[in-house]
């Protein structure tokens, strides 16, 4: 499979999952140590919008920095995953690929599209009944962007998105409704 070049100053989706859908969040622990690694393997290469961590995958929108060469950017993310599946494998006498497969990335062309990305990870945990509310998730960036503390993300850039943090907030209410209406038709 030929994956898309990770190029400088661009949005991107970046997710994957365990292998043959194991977890790859073993203990809680395991969540705050990954977002370790992602700050200090991405943070020169690419800075984060919004993410989602759940047991067995994750999702990131990510805007790669400028002036940074195509080559940097995806060693960033090859380091981050090494060192990550190195300290799970040795933590837990593992052997082997952590991960399915190389990351998957999807460039974002558009702000609707954008949009529509940051609502589906935001509410994934409720798509896949980790949760009934995506509030309750606490391995989201949800509240991060909501919050005044600081914070590496780029939260101004993902309210701008949505014109404002009511509309933000709305927004993920009305895609929360259409998800549990769903669900409820399976």
């Amino acid at each position: 499979m030929k994956y898309e070049v990770l190029v400088e100053d661009s949005f991107y989706h970046i997710y994957n999952c365990g292998n043959n859908k194991e977890n790859i969040f073993i203990e809680e622990q395991n969540y705050n140590y990954f977002l370790k690694l992602v700050k200090k393997h991405l943070s020169k290469t690419s800075d984060i919008l919004v993410y989602c961590l759940l047991k067995n995958h994750f999702h990131f929108i990510i805007k790669t920095k400028e002036r940074v060469l195509s080559k940097e950017i995806s060693q960033s993310f090859s380091n981050l995953f090494n060192a990550y599946s190195k300290s799970i494998n040795k933590k837990y006498g593992r052997s082997g690929s952590l991960f399915k497969d190389r990351f998957s990335r999807v460039k974002i062309d558009n702000e609707e599209y954008l949009k529509n990305l940051v609502l589906y990870i935001h509410l994934n945990p409720t798509h896949h009944n980790f949760v009934d509310n995506f509030r309750k998730y606490k391995h989201s960036s949800y509240y991060s962007i909501l919050s005044s503390k600081p914070t590496s993300l780029l939260r101004e850039e993902v309210i701008n998105i949505f014109e404002d943090k009511q509309n933000f907030i709305d927004s993920h209410k009305i895609k929360e409704v259409i998800i549990l209406e769903l669900l409820t038709l399976e």
